[in-house]
């Protein structure tokens, strides 16, 4: 059935400056008379984007909001006086539910545009009610109006199905929080007025039609609640279970689940343990085969704390991580590597197949204990060599791999002086000092050597569980750090390796891949390439880096951050810097990797030239883009 109040009036005239005022009483028998035409005024204002259905209940939930709050009259303004012949009521709900209809179109401050919320009241469950279908002038018109922000929607609605003169309009809007009315009735007079056409059925959301929703997806839905409802009720039931059996746990979270798996994960008698030879006929050398040392590999009063505290840390407990190390529980009974005192410390080590985890706890105590997490999925060799125990007094602990035979302590600074040995005892390694914890200015920067049957391997500390192996080359043919051209290359720029502490950096590489005579006749400056490989493959790090002759160390000069310039896929870089010469010129200096075929410098600097070196002069301060050309004919970009 249609809608009774639809019949078209003509507006009076505006009213005095006196506004009248409206109390409750008076605001809701306006609401029952004119309900219907309240409601098509909404749903008329409100986004077509909500959907019919949608649609028609909020138009209702905010004309049955519109009634003023309490007892308290309300002032009217004069605009508004106009309304329905002249009823302030109805006035004065007409500007509510425009302000409450238009706040479902309009952007807030700081967000983007959001729809409304469904209504709390009405609701109806399991139907769909939508106006009846009008015909394709009805649809043409609502498709013209959905094109139209929320307050030229209003505009149109006020003069065709209100009446009211623009004036009007302008107030009402004005008072409906409308910021620029003028632009809202320009942009409504872009619709041509079809008065006629919002009296039809296909705008009466109080004449409806209803079907039913989507039946089988409310089966699916029905089910799945159903099985909500039975898993919360078990997890419940799980909580609900007294704690205690093991005994204390220091500083772990009391007890939140019990089951099988949980308590294997948590039973040191379950613990993995590797055979002190099994790496010796092992197909692959990982963790996987590092046997259990220690001296406390049988304290299963310690082992159970820290299988506790890593299934669920207390607040007191310090958790750390690796960027994109998970810190959750283990999977289940992890292997044990280590279990002894380290320092002033309790220290216990697990490996889970995807992570390292390390508990410690101090001897008095099981008060300010930490765990520390990190990533080491896909570690073999050189990357399984070593892990950090634990730092004292600017200085590191190692635990070695089985199948370390020496190791040592080298300055990276001084490629030339000899390493000095460390005393090794049970894998672990006599403390050596720590560049991720030496303060001040780099001076020095001394790394471990470890000596296996194949040779011997650098790693450094970069903050982490696990140090960072360090390799020297050309990118794709790598090698070790620890040979006499890798500790050249390395030499001036080890203090880089700042940059890279706690980053989750899994290797660095160091690339010298040009020697560029200067322009004054003092010698080549040479270019080095470090790249950082992570853990978790993203938040590498290419650093193109310049030292001049006699310079003692390296400046970083551009920096790259997930490219794969530098690295094996991408085994080639483009890079420049403003260098000053002794005579006070200043000159843009560029270099490539040896299969540049050309660089062309632009912006500050204007300059080309073949080949994989380029010195132009240049302006102090000046900034140029690099772009080169290689000898297949590709492309290449400058770090910067």
């Amino acid at each position: 059935m249609q809608s009774q109040d639809v019949a078209k009036r003509h507006a009076p005239s505006s009213a005095g400056a006196a506004g009248p005022v409206v109390d409750v009483e008076q605001a809701e028998a306006a609401l029952v008379e004119h309900y219907p035409r309240l409601v098509r005024l909404a749903y008329l204002v409100l986004p077509p984007s909500l959907g019919r259905s949608r649609r028609v209940l909020t138009a209702h939930a905010l004309v049955q909001r519109a009634l003023p709050r309490g007892r308290k009259q309300t002032s009217v303004i004069p605009a508004q006086s106009t309304g329905r012949e002249g009823d302030p009521g109805y006035a004065y709900l007409r500007l509510q539910v425009l302000r409450t209809a238009l706040e479902a179109t309009r952007a807030r401050k700081g967000r983007p545009r959001l729809s409304p919320l469904p209504p709390l009241l009405p609701q109806v469950w399991g139907l769909r009610l939508f106006p009846r279908s009008g015909g394709a002038d009805e649809l043409a018109l609502d498709q013209r109006l959905s094109a139209l922000s929320g307050p030229a929607r209003a505009v149109y609605v006020l003069r065709g199905l209100e009446k009211l003169p623009d004036a009007d309009i302008r107030r009402i809007l004005t008072s409906a929080g409308i910021d620029h009315p003028e632009s809202a009735l320009a942009e409504a007079n872009g619709v041509p007025a079809q008065d006629a056409l919002l009296t039809s059925p296909e705008f009466d959301p109080c004449s409806l039609q209803a079907r039913p929703t989507d039946l089988m997806r409310r089966r699916q839905h029905t089910k799945a609640a159903l099985a909500a409802a039975a898993a919360l009720a078990v997890c419940g039931a799980l909580v609900a279970l007294p704690g205690g059996g093991w005994g204390p746990d220091g500083a772990a979270a009391p007890v939140y689940a019990e089951n099988p798996a949980a308590e294997a994960a948590l039973d040191p008698g379950k613990l993995t343990r590797v055979a002190p030879t099994a790496w010796e006929s092992a197909a692959r050398t990982d963790f996987s085969v590092w046997p259990a040392r220690g001296p406390l590999t049988g304290d299963k009063a310690l082992l159970r704390r820290a299988l506790a505290v890593w299934a669920r840390p207390g607040e007191t407990v310090r958790v750390s991580a690796t960027p994109g190390t998970q810190t959750g529980a283990p999977p289940g009974p992890p292997q044990l590597l280590y279990a002894g005192e380290v320092d002033n410390a309790r220290v216990a080590i697990f490996y889970d197949g995807l992570r390292i985890a390390r508990y410690a706890e101090p001897k008095d105590g099981t008060a300010g204990a930490a765990l520390d997490f990190a990533r080491v999925d896909g570690a073999t060799g050189a990357e399984a060599s070593a892990l950090v125990l634990g730092r004292a007094d600017g200085n590191v602990r190692y635990l070695t791999a089985p199948w370390v035979r020496k190791a040592a302590e080298r300055d990276l600074m001084k490629p030339e002086s000899a390493a000095a040995p460390l005393t090794v005892t049970d894998g672990v390694t006599a403390p050596l000092a720590s560049p991720a914890l030496q303060p001040g200015t780099c001076t020095s920067w001394n790394v471990l050597q470890l000596t296996d049957a194949s040779g011997n391997r650098l790693a450094t500390d970069l903050g982490e569980l696990i140090p960072a192996h360090l390799t020297a080359g050309r990118p794709g043919a790598t090698g070790e750090a620890s040979g006499a051209e890798g500790l050249r290359s390395w030499a001036p720029f080890a203090c880089s390796l700042l940059a890279e502490r706690s980053a989750g950096v899994r290797s660095v590489n160091a690339w010298a891949f040009a020697d560029q005579p200067l322009p004054d006749g003092s010698g080549a400056g040479a270019w080095v390439c470090t790249r950082a490989e992570t853990w978790r493959g993203d938040g590498t790090a290419a650093l193109a880096q310049f030292r001049t002759p006699g310079g003692p160390v390296g400046a970083i000069v551009a920096k790259g951050t997930d490219v794969p310039a530098c690295g094996p896929r991408d085994p080639h870089v483009l890079a420049g810097v403003l260098w000053k010469s002794r005579a006070g010129n200043w000159y843009l200096l560029a270099a490539g990797s040896r299969d540049t075929a050309s660089i062309r410098a632009t912006g500050g600097v204007t300059a080309s030239g073949p080949g994989p070196l380029l010195v132009a002069r240049a302006e102090q301060g000046a900034q140029a883009q690099l772009k080169g050309a290689l000898t297949d004919g590709s492309s290449i970009s400058g770090l910067h």
